[in-house]
């Protein structure tokens, strides 16, 4: 990692390896930029051109998805680049102070880079590590449990500029904390079991891929990612569609924060995960695949590739998977670079065509014009894994656990106020009650269900279910006790989709600021009826009229706090008349002080 500006060959040959790597697509422009990083520390304007150049894409293309993409530095960066989680549950956890102290310890303050180019230091949305809390990235490597004693040794390891292949091999340990265990989790499947159970199926019943379609439907399979669309009708309309090659996308973006099951997943069921993967490609007639693997978990992307590697040597991916004539398919690895937004099946699609990940207008639906207009189905992590279980085990073993609408089981984030954070999988159908109790949650006032984009349950809704005919969700489970101040976990959330917006639409753009405005001046003392009225009718209007789901749930945790805690709003509330926000004659005391005048012409009050 490079402190200054780099010369000309040195930039030159980090292209020119990355464009080896990657090739001269633009479609790779992404991969290429990320990697390219990686053996500078930052973009330098003279690596930008050269990537123009060789991709022949625009410099303003270039450009552009530069300034999209949070973990894309157009500016130098220093040796260390230390980004703190800044989850709600991090900020409980204590990360504020570890900033603190880290910053006053390492002369650096937040967003800024030291004065020595040493380090710099900011925040960042949620890195997966909830259940780790607080955590930070550096260059990229997770460290999680930043304790005060954590904190002032990164602190001493930075300063004593010990290279990071040199720094205690504990302190990038993440600890898989898997705290009930079910099918998902303790299937002994083998590498190719799926596979084979899905060409055997179609063998004996004579159907074919469509064998594997009619199970997966028969199994009432609905996605894992929250908004439960029904897997077996997707893919099917995909494999109707006469355009070829199909693609299958893995969303392994996982943004959401209080979000941290596809980790465990991708860390330690990687062979799972592809096993659904070929198996989907078999069903749609696919052949090709990626994973889209979101910028923080970068780290897992070498045992990722390992894994892929080990099945092509196991005839599990390629040329005529296991033995099947004409079954050919494989799987590709990109790395997104820090935005929420692409968590979003079309703005991912975006995203791995090297674009700014932008969410596309619909109709088209990506199953009939996807990845470079070709006909592609978008899952996530979860969903795979369960598509492999369906074609191992049959879906009338799948539909034995659940719910009539909501069958199988659902792996659980559990973070926040509770004894045992971590993973838990339940059969769907299971109380918010029943998780606090086994989680050892105690005195809860609240469970965020779903992140920031999902419903804020009170003490008087633990009896609801987690299944799609109830509450959906995504896997976030965020428990808040009696000491915390729903206000502010509202404001929180207000603020991180204030900074995640892509900016694309205006009601989305402007809604999620001036909602993020709102909540600061209630929380300053100057808020009023009026700004609560506000709050709910923008809320309505971003769930109206924003082109993407981001815009659609940004008002949600708002809403909902103001209907379940509105006195925690009420409390702050400066007078029963509208207020303004800004304060002018407040900002003209720094000139008086300056002119020595503290007479009444001097304040605007006074102005006749």
């Amino acid at each position: 990692m490079r402190i200054d500006t780099p010369d000309d060959a040195i930039v030159e040959a980090a292209v020119q390896r990355a464009v080896e790597t990657w090739g001269r697509a633009p479609t790779r422009l992404l991969q290429v930029l990320r990697e390219t990083q990686e053996a500078l520390g930052w973009l330098p304007p003279v690596a930008l051109e050269r990537v123009s150049a060789l991709l022949e894409v625009p410099i303003a293309r270039v450009r552009g998805v530069v300034a999209f993409y949070s973990f894309l530095y157009a500016d130098p960066q220093g040796a260390y680049r230390v980004l703190f989680s800044d989850n709600v549950t991090d900020r409980m956890r204590g990360s504020e102070d570890r900033l603190r102290e880290l910053g006053q310890r390492l002369w650096a303050e937040p967003g800024t880079v030291s004065e020595d180019g040493l380090v710099s230091l900011d925040r960042t949305s949620s890195v997966g590590l909830d259940d780790h809390a607080p955590a930070v990235l550096v260059n990229g490597r997770p460290v999680p449990d930043v304790d005060a004693a954590r904190a002032a040794l990164l602190g001493d390891l930075i300063l004593g500029r010990v290279p990071l292949a040199k720094w205690p091999r504990e302190l990038f340990a993440v600890e898989d904390r898997v705290r009930r265990p079910g099918p998902m989790l303790t299937d002994p499947m083998q590498p190719g079991d799926a596979i084979r159970a899905a060409l055997g199926r179609g063998a004996a019943g004579g159907a074919g891929p469509q064998a594997t379609l009619d199970e997966i439907k028969a199994a009432r399979l609905l996605g894992r990612g929250g908004a439960g669309f029904t897997t077996g009708v997707k893919w099917e309309s995909c494999s109707r569609q006469p355009v070829t090659p199909r693609v299958v996308v893995c969303n392994a973006d996982e943004g959401e924060p209080g979000t941290f099951k596809d980790r465990l997943l991708l860390g330690r069921h990687a062979d799972m995960v592809f096993e659904g993967m070929t198996v989907a490609a078999w069903g749609i007639g696919a052949t090709q695949g990626f994973v889209y693997l979101r910028g923080e978990y970068r780290y897992l992307l070498d045992g990722l590739r390992e894994t892929l590697e080990r099945r092509r040597r196991a005839g599990l991916l390629g040329t005529a998977i296991c033995g099947q004539a004409g079954f050919d398919f494989d799987v590709e690895i990109h790395v997104g670079a820090g935005s929420y937004v692409c968590g979003e099946a079309s703005a991912l699609v975006e995203s791995l065509e090297g674009k700014r990940g932008i969410p596309r207008n619909r109709p088209p639906r990506l199953a009939e014009k996807g990845y470079l207009g070709r006909p592609t189905i978008v899952n996530n992590v979860e969903s795979y894994c369960a598509a492999a279980l369906i074609l191992l085990h049959g879906a009338e073993w799948f539909r034995s656990r659940g719910t009539e609408r909501s069958s199988g089981t659902k792996l659980l984030s559990v973070s926040g106020d509770c004894e045992r954070p971590g993973i838990y999988e339940y059969p769907f159908g299971v109380t918010v009650r029943e998780v606090l109790a086994d989680c050892g949650a105690r005195d809860s006032i609240a469970v965020q269900v779903g992140g920031p984009s999902g419903v804020c349950i009170g003490q008087d809704e633990f009896d609801r279910r987690i299944a799609f005919e109830d509450i959906e969700t995504g896997g976030a489970f965020i428990v808040f006790d009696s000491s915390r101040d729903m206000f502010e976990v509202a404001r929180h959330f207000a603020h991180f989709f204030a900074h995640e917006s892509c900016g694309f639409c205006t009601p989305c753009r402007v809604g999620t600021s001036l909602l993020r405005n709102l909540m600061d001046k209630i929380r300053d003392g100057k808020g009023s009826q009026h700004d609560l009225l506000t709050i709910e009718e923008l809320g309505g209007l971003l769930h109206n009229a924003s082109h993407c789901g981001l815009g659609e749930s940004a008002g949600r945790p708002l809403l909902g706090t103001l209907q379940r805690f509105r006195p925690a709003y009420e409390r702050r509330l400066g007078s029963p008349a509208v207020e303004p926000a800004f304060d002018l004659d407040g900002a003209l005391a720094r000139a008086r002080r300056m002119t020595g005048r503290d007479d009444p012409g001097a304040h605007l009050g006074e102005w006749s």
